[in-house]
């Protein structure tokens, strides 16, 4: 099983980060690939789990060894799987993960895609006790977005944002609900919309 790959970052897209290793494209499906984004070109270290099925081979890439280790304790949860995991991440607010589930906060659980009430009872029975590990690896993200004057003008970082919230599950509906608030200001990346966007979700 591999355990990293160190590469260059060769393209982001709303479904996944390609990282060239030796002249071979790895295919990682990541949490949220567009804050790889100011990477493109650049060699990185990424820590990645491979899950092998019968129809597929699939890499999946974090950034840090406590991030890929969340993951894998989410998989461990019955009832969700790797795309349910990474939506969960995809926040970016570990501390909060990680918090809720020590404190039995199923309502601030329900909030991400394919966790409905059940599921996030069951994340809380399966994990309560066992992410102290990870805690000091993880501060709180309510980090605040820079912004630039609101130009009502739906811009290409806005459409790729949207269209990653959808790859990670959220309803149409959902979406829609926020893209015209989303719309009105300008974000310098779509790493700053898709933030934006699951903190209004």
């Amino acid at each position: 099983m591999y355990e990293y790959l160190k590469g260059k970052i060769k393209e982001v897209t709303p479904y996944c980060v390609i990282v060239e290793v030796a002249g071979i494209g790895f295919r990682l499906s990541t949490p949220n690939p567009y804050s790889f984004a100011e990477k493109v070109g650049e060699s990185i270290k990424v820590y990645v789990h491979q899950v092998i099925r019968e129809d597929a081979h699939t890499f999946y890439g974090f950034k840090t060894k406590a991030e890929k280790a969340l993951f894998l304790k989410l998989l461990s949860v019955s009832g969700i799987g790797p795309k349910s995991a990474l939506a969960i991440l995809a926040s970016e607010d570990y501390a909060g993960i990680v918090q809720a589930i020590s404190q039995s906060d199923a309502k601030y659980l329900i909030k991400f895609p394919g966790v409905g009430q059940k599921t996030a009872q069951q994340m809380i029975l399966d994990l309560e006790g066992k992410l102290e590990e990870l805690t000091e690896n993880f501060t709180s993200t309510a980090n605040t977005v820079s912004t630039k004057v609101p130009t009502g003008k739906v811009a290409k970082e806005l459409t790729e944002a949207l269209e990653a919230l959808s790859v990670l599950g959220y309803a149409n509906k959902d979406i829609k609900k926020i893209e015209k608030e989303l719309s009105q200001t300008t974000y310098e990346t779509t790493n700053q919309y898709l933030r934006q966007a699951l903190k209004m979700l």
